[in-house]
């Protein structure tokens, strides 16, 4: 799961999940109950199970345990920041996008189950399934590829080999499951994520493109938010050339070279070394990162190519681009001075 909070997958857990279920199973008084559960009955009947089951759960909840959950449970304590402060740069983001091609998108907070494992291999206990056959969002760019691969079939219905693009963009509390490790990571904060969908134009055109306008987006935003006060400095642009080197003319090329000149504030570099993201993005993929007003360097943004929107809409052909901005982590590590004594956050 692409990360352009900047929040970590935290350590892995499926030893610890493996070991409770084994338990779950050998105590369990029902015969075959994980084969009965996860493969005999129908997704239909499975829903009406669990309904039932929670149904009658939650009838013995009582108010003192309800109050006691709700302290406790780190799913659903609210953020620990300024709703006000989030919503000016949520206003400030949607202003951006409205200058650029991007269309904005309200998502529900919903999405059909296996949204992120399907289509790109990650694990599904990083997501808080529902009883429902759905997920709750926990990664923006993955519920924007649904839809451009459903306004892409729309446009390839009427011209197979249309080049016409889709570019969605929205901002979205999403919610993970996995532990977080290290102080201030939350299981739930609010993203910017932007998609670019299209096909294939040859010559690494659609790559490179669509490359320079994310990265363009995200830096507005960046260059933006310090009208309201924000302090970010230093910022840096990666990118990371994922085919051996076959494609680093045309990333100089067309897309280092010429944000180089629109934004000469911004360091931009080539990270051969990178690792994290090789085998989740292909062919090519960027990050972008900011000093703190405490000194402290941090990752804002991400994003690369992946291959979901040939996996949905069938096509080897179609390409997609995706990625992310961190606004809550913005907003907490970058805010105006003031911020952290009006809202009682600790300074950065």
């Amino acid at each position: 799961m692409s990360d352009p909070s900047g929040h970590s997958d935290g350590p892995p857990a499926a030893r610890a999940h493996d070991r409770w279920l084994g338990r779950i199973l050998r105590e369990g008084a029902v015969p075959e109950l994980l084969e009965a559960l996860a493969e005999r009955l129908s997704p239909t009947d499975l829903q009406t199970l669990l309904l039932e089951v929670y149904h009658r759960r939650a009838a013995a909840v009582t108010p003192a345990r309800l109050l006691h959950t709700y302290e406790r449970n780190r799913f659903v304590r609210p953020s620990a920041l300024d709703a006000g402060e989030l919503a000016r740069l949520e206003a400030l983001v949607h202003g951006r996008l409205s200058e650029r091609a991007f269309a904005a998108v309200a998502l529900s907070p919903l999405c059909p189950l296996g949204t992120v494992s399907a289509v790109a291999t990650v694990d599904q206990n990083k997501m808080v399934t529902t009883v429902r056959t759905t997920e709750v969002v926990a990664d923006t760019t993955n519920v924007l590829a649904l839809e451009c691969a459903v306004r892409r079939r729309e446009v390839l219905r009427s011209d197979p080999r249309s080049h016409q693009r889709v570019q969605l963009a929205a901002v979205h509390r999403v919610v993970r499951a996995q532990a977080f490790a290290g102080p201030g990571m939350a299981a739930h904060f609010m993203l910017l994520g932007l998609c670019t969908a299209g096909r294939d134009e040859g010559s690494f055109a659609f790559e490179t493109t669509a490359l320079a306008e994310q990265i363009g987006v995200h830096l507005d935003i960046l260059d933006d938010v310090r009208a309201l006060g924000y302090r970010v400095t230093a910022v840096r642009v990666s990118v990371t050339d994922l085919t051996a080197g076959r494609h680093r003319g045309a990333l100089l090329e067309d897309v280092l070279d010429p944000l180089t000149e629109a934004y000469p504030s911004t360091a931009f570099a080539f990270d051969d070394d990178r690792i994290n993201g090789r085998g989740y993005y292909r062919d090519a993929c960027f990050e972008i990162r900011a000093t703190t007003p405490a000194g402290d360097d941090l990752n804002l943004g991400d994003g690369g190519f992946v291959t979901w929107s040939a996996d949905l809409v069938g096509s080897a052909k179609e390409r997609l681009l995706i990625s992310g901005l961190g606004l809550e982590r913005l907003c907490e590590r970058f805010g105006p001075p003031s911020y952290g004594d009006q809202t009682g956050i600790r300074p950065m």
